[in-house]
């Protein structure tokens, strides 16, 4: 009788061993009680903003073009078109590509007076009746395109009701010295036009031409009198981005003042 007790016993801890750890040899209840708490939970999804950059490939700029050129590559306010930022406090321009990689950049020449807005009807007026302290490059944010003036010369309207467009520098009054004011170090001697942004030829037939070669782009002219981020309701990049971010794989004709 002691052998049948001591078998039967031993078959009932095999039948409790085997309720304990399941018969499909997955974990039962009694089993998971000594599991740590958290390998019961998956913690949920944290999104991840892919920040968007411009490029600049190494090309120094202010502070404050490179907040816009980040902007508006993380913002898609380009519209995945090229674009281009006017510096007028430093007198420069950039173009970047519609992925917002740097294509190149340069000194510009801009309107002889500081201040960001044109003068009402200014377009249709004739130059030798614009005033030297009307003679603004207007900020904001445009669409340009490719047209020509009345010389029949290739130009890029900027701002066509304006007349303010983007040209090849004219050296035609020596007295101006606008190719020396475009050779200088520094931007101070930089405002001399009508309101439009000089260019050096060499610059402008080779990188600005190609990018509106029958396209349109977007031109963002930075202000003097104000901050670029008030002007464009622009937000900083970094900011916005937050802990999780990770970088992302980054025709008409008409008279112009020059």
């Amino acid at each position: 009788m002691g052998t049948i007790a001591l078998a039967l016993l031993g078959a009932v801890l095999q039948v409790g061993c085997a309720l304990e750890s399941g018969s499909s040899g997955s974990p039962s209840a009694v089993a998971r009680a000594d599991r740590p708490l958290s390998s019961f939970f998956v913690a949920p999804a944290v999104p991840v903003h892919r920040v968007g950059r411009a490029d600049f490939h190494g090309e120094l700029h202010s502070a404050e073009v490179g907040d816009i050129a980040d902007w508006a590559v993380d913002s898609a306010d380009h519209g995945a078109l090229p674009f281009v930022i006017v510096d007028k406090r430093e007198a420069q321009l950039f173009v970047f590509d519609a992925q917002g990689g740097l294509l190149g950049a340069t000194p510009v020449l801009l309107g002889l007076a500081h201040g960001d807005d044109s003068v009402p009807s200014i377009g249709e007026r004739l130059l030798v009746d614009i005033r030297p302290e009307e003679r603004t490059t207007p900020a904001g944010r445009f669409l340009a395109e490719p047209g020509r003036n009345l010389d029949g010369e290739d130009i890029v309207w900027v701002d066509y009701d304006a007349a303010v467009s983007m040209h090849r520098v004219r050296a035609t009054k020596p007295a101006e010295r606008r190719l020396q004011r475009l050779a200088s170090a520094t931007p101070a001697d930089n405002r001399i036009s009508y309101g439009c942004i000089n260019l050096p030829a060499s610059f402008y037939d080779e990188v600005l031409r190609p990018v509106f070669a029958g396209a349109r782009a977007i031109v963002y002219v930075l202000p003097e009198t104000g901050s670029a981020q008030a002007w464009f309701g622009s937000y900083d990049v970094d900011a916005r981005a937050g802990p999780f971010a990770e970088a992302a794989p980054a025709g008409i004709d008409a008279p112009a003042r020059h």
